[in-house]
């Protein structure tokens, strides 16, 4: 027969047994936690990049010019050389392309304006190397020492279709003393500059897909889940590239229907280095918090030499026209073209498009 315990041996034992069970459970509870930890860090955490001409990487197959920090720049020259043009324009392209967009610009005007055109991947596009640190004014240096590496000159127009229009704006802000013109074809807005009245950026906000405005609001509050919104499955993020056509007008889907096909501008290439370098930082850069205000930039022409243009179709569900309209009634230097019946590809129809080189170059 055992011996009793004492009553004190016993309330020891019991303590003994409840710290070892309040032990294990700390500890189990420690692991959940990190393990959710570890998990949703994965989640929000992008992938690594696929750098091309690396190891495993996708191949490089245009030229390209290597920049002051280690970076590089895939471009594409065309029109008339450069050591004979009259007029020297750097294109940006807008979200989702790249240097290899077609213009639809004829022989005939090319030669008889003597333009010499450079378009190029933006950082993480194409063949371009990722920014990590990439931001509005970035694009505007980024411009610049392309423009120097391939030696175009002291002066050069600018050009920035949809998203790649927050690159001209930081051109505009940064390196006015460059540009001979400008010209933002249905510029990219950004619904919290503080230059807007909060009723026009709530309404104009308004009619975009609620879908979009939640992906915009991550982008623009909460930049660091953002992959993790781009990728879960919970809620719906940016229609375009779920495939949607409710915000296109009727123009735009016409566009989208005759448009030829171009193996040089194929999705595959464009994305090739990881859509978080090209889409998603494209995303959070441009409505992120800017470093300036478009209302905060000086006339880079006070002698009248020169303009910046904005062109914008009035059937554009992409990009709400009254922006636009406002910023160039605020801004003497900018020159308002609003077309109607046209949407957001209007930079496509090639009536258009000439009107809008001619319209840049002759000031």
């Amino acid at each position: 027969m055992m011996p009793l315990l004492h009553p004190s041996n016993y309330q020891q034992l019991h303590s003994s047994v409840s710290h070892y069970h309040f032990a294990m459970i700390v500890k189990v509870a420690v692991a959940v936690v990190g393990g959710l930890i570890g998990w949703a860090y994965m989640r929000i955490k992008p992938p690594p990049p696929r750098i091309c001409g690396s190891p495993g990487g996708p191949p490089i197959t245009s030229p390209r010019v290597r920049l002051d920090d280690g970076r590089h720049l895939a471009y594409r020259e065309w029109g008339v050389s450069k050591d004979e043009a009259k007029h020297k324009i750097i294109v940006s392209h807008g979200f989702d392309s790249s240097k290899d967009l077609t213009l639809p610009l004829s022989q005939e005007l090319i030669e008889e304006l003597q333009i010499y055109i450079l378009s190029f991947d933006r950082a993480g596009y194409g063949e371009s190397d990722p920014h990590p640190k990439r931001t509005v004014k970035s694009e505007a240096f980024d411009i610049q020492e392309l423009a120097d590496k391939l030696h175009i000159g002291p002066k050069f127009y600018v050009m920035g279709l949809s998203m790649g229009a927050y690159a001209t704006w930081s051109c505009l802000k940064y390196i006015p003393h460059r540009l001979s013109g400008a010209s933002l074809i249905v510029p990219f807005v950004n619904y919290w500059w503080p230059c807007l009245p909060a009723d026009m950026a709530k309404k104009c906000f308004e009619l975009l897909l609620a879908q979009d405005r939640w992906t915009f609001c991550v982008a623009h509050y909460a930049p660091w889940l953002f992959h993790w919104w781009m990728n879960q499955k919970i809620f719906p993020s940016l229609s375009m590239l779920a495939g949607k056509l409710d915000i296109f007008s009727e123009s735009d889907l016409e566009f989208f229907k005759n448009q030829p096909p171009n193996p040089d501008d194929n999705q595959e290439k464009r994305r090739q280095q990881g859509v978080y370098e090209c889409l998603y930082r494209d995303i959070m850069a441009g409505y992120g918090k800017w470093e300036f205000d478009p209302l905060d930039i000086s006339n880079p022409w006070p002698d009248n030499n020169g303009a910046a243009h904005i062109w914008q179709g009035c059937e554009d569900r992409v990009i709400p026209y009254k922006i636009n309209r406002f910023l160039s009634e605020k801004l003497p230097f900018v020159r308002y073209h609003e077309v109607p019946g046209k949407g957001h590809f209007l930079a496509f129809d090639s009536g258009l498009c000439e009107e809008i080189f001619r319209t840049l170059v002759a000031g």
